[in-house]
């Protein structure tokens, strides 16, 4: 059977200008997780990431890594349906109809970094009414087109991989959620309880023989509890 490693960027600076930039926390945890593969002697057939900053970064730290051990690294591919949903775009379109129950939630959202606690609370009511799909908002993706999206490149994955390829596929935490949904036939709210479990450059497995494909784990992330450094086990 092949396997697909469906990994998680690193942390991102949330609550700064630019979320898809990798934080110093962010950059350790892809070194740390390449020079695990590598000391694993983990050989890649391919190297895939969305088109984001953060998830490329990711990508290219972590095979920084395999390439100084002198382990044979593939060329890294973008595809953007492996891209994270837009989530400044699902609070801006729906988040307004929000506020006669949460009159705070625009000053929450606004200083996010000092109460993560409430953004987190308040990002996950949104994200209910997205996935529920009966909140539609004009040029907005909705939770059924992001997942086909999703589909989309995971189907593009399968036709052309072969039976024992090992591919790394550098992503964001709704796409994983996204192919969870795809694969298990979790329900999206459940799926999405596991998303806020996803931990940053964590590694879940897929394995697939042609069009079929299970999840083998889920959400591995011992390179990091190996170190016993507590800072770098982070969730955003």
């Amino acid at each position: 059977m092949g396997s697909i490693y469906l990994i998680r960027h690193g942390q991102a600076s949330f609550g700064a200008d630019n979320y898809d930039v990798l934080s110093p926390i962010g950059i350790r945890q892809a070194e740390v997780l390449g020079a695990h593969l590598a000391q694993l002697g983990a050989r890649l057939d391919r190297s895939i990431s969305g088109d984001l900053r953060r998830q490329q970064h990711t990508a290219s730290c972590a095979l920084e890594q395999l390439q100084a051990a002198q382990l044979p690294v593939p060329t890294h591919e973008l595809d953007s349906a492996f891209n994270e949903f837009d989530a400044d775009a699902v609070i801006r379109a729906l988040l307004p109809d929000m506020l006669g129950e949460e009159p705070q939630a625009l000053e929450i959202l606004r200083n996010a970094k000092q109460n993560r606690a409430e953004f987190q609370r308040i990002f996950a009511k949104v994200m209910t009414r997205w996935l529920s799909g009966e909140h539609p908002k004009a040029g907005l993706q909705s939770w059924s087109e992001f997942v086909s999206q999703v589909q989309g490149g995971l189907g593009r994955l399968l036709e052309q991989a072969h039976d024992k390829q090992h591919i790394a596929v550098f992503t964001s935490g709704g796409t994983i959620t996204a192919l969870l949904h795809l694969i298990t036939g979790i329900a999206p709210a459940q799926a999405f309880e596991l998303n806020w479990q996803i931990v940053n450059t964590s590694l879940s497995c897929l394995k697939f023989r042609g069009q079929q494909v299970s999840l083998a784990s889920f959400n591995s992330h011992t390179h990091l509890q190996l170190l016993k450094a507590p800072e770098l086990i982070t969730y955003r």
